[in-house]
């Protein structure tokens, strides 16, 4: 509770400073704006914005079309990244080719697969996909390789004494050790997709549906910084929900599980 009222007291902090900024804090002798409304709205303004279009479902179908697509993209990138990080963490030729290739292009910055989405397959949902997925893959792959290569050797060797075969050792022991690594894998490639996704969104327009990061360019492009900064607000708390709700329960269970945290 202490925790949490700290966080509570940091952020009506910061949104105290945001309203004296734009002056909106007139009793406390703060009613001169810093920037002009069109540069630095009020976060009246802003809640206002967010208030309207939650009401008339614009931003829950939005977010319901955005969550769909990382879903799927982040899905395949999984089934995708965690097989060939554990072939590279089993295999050094594996290693020496895919995983040198893993480590290059998680390096790239995920907008750089927009052209190349929408020269291959076009303004289409595909090309969102695409994109998320190359985001989503080459972290996945790198965490599930160094996690499995982070179990300590004895533990393969005691299976094998006991007569597991090396694919039985593989997927049953040494996946299963490596599992609080992976799972913290898994968290950095959501974020990575969501990133992903976000940069796909601004340049890529489908008429299937406009997702948060679509909302996002048109904010940019009609000149509504209102709704950039709102949209920006729901970006961040996706995340943070998705960390808090999801991975990190998991991840901590794992570590206790397996005797890795740091308690």
């Amino acid at each position: 509770m202490k925790r949490f009222l700290i966080s509570l007291l940091f952020f009506i902090l910061l949104i105290m400073v945001w309203a004296g900024c734009t002056g909106e804090l007139a009793f406390l002798g703060l009613s001169d704006s810093l920037w002009s409304p069109f540069v630095l709205p009020s976060p009246s303004v802003v809640a206002q914005y967010l208030w309207d279009n939650i009401v008339n479902g614009k931003i829950p179908l939005s977010m319901l079309i955005t969550l769909r697509r990382l879903l799927i993209g982040y899905a395949i990138g999984l089934i995708l990244g965690v097989p060939l990080g554990m072939l590279s963490a089993r295999f050094r030729c594996v290693s020496d080719t895919l995983g040198v290739l893993a480590l290059g292009l998680q390096a790239l910055p995920s907008v750089c697969w927009v052209p190349l989405a929408c020269i291959w397959f076009g303004q289409t949902e595909a090309a969102l996909l695409f994109v998320v997925i190359m985001g989503t893959l080459w972290s996945v792959l790198l965490s599930t390789q160094n996690g499995m290569r982070s179990v300590p050797p004895i533990y393969a060797r005691a299976a094998r004494t006991m007569g597991s075969g090396p694919l039985h050792t593989l997927v049953f022991v040494t996946l299963p050790a490596s599992a609080p690594f992976v799972v913290s894998g898994m968290k950095q490639g959501w974020a990575f997709a969501w990133r992903s996704l976000m940069a796909a969104e601004i340049y890529v327009s489908v008429v299937s549906g406009f997702g948060i990061g679509q909302y996002l360019h048109y904010g940019r492009e009609l000149q509504r910084m209102y709704q950039v900064i709102g949209i920006m607000f729901i970006i961040i708390l996706v995340g943070l929900l998705a960390d808090k709700i999801l991975f990190s329960p998991a991840e901590a269970w794992l570590h206790r599980r397996w005797g890795t945290d740091k308690e």
